[in-house]
């Protein structure tokens, strides 16, 4: 059944509070890239640990059910 590949090749997880589905074997890289956020401005939060070390995010891969919270800064004045 073509609905259930789909469904093998991603996996849910929570943004935000908000269910978001993305492709298995995704990275917080990739995550944060489709959301068009810059990984040097913004704090994540996964599953209650902040995650201090941006540079791990390249190759921090996302897995079911996580909970990310992610804060991105916006300049003003």
């Amino acid at each position: 059944m073509m609905g259930t590949e789909v469904f093998e090749a991603e996996i849910a997880l929570a943004v935000n509070g908000a269910e978001r589905r993305v492709p298995k074997g995704w990275t917080l890289a990739d995550l944060l890239a489709s959301l068009e956020l810059d990984p040097r401005l913004v704090v994540v939060e996964r599953n209650g640990t902040i995650l201090r070390d941006r540079s791990s995010f390249m190759s921090l891969a996302l897995a079911a059910d996580d909970a990310l919270e992610i804060v991105h800064f916006v300049g003003g004045g």
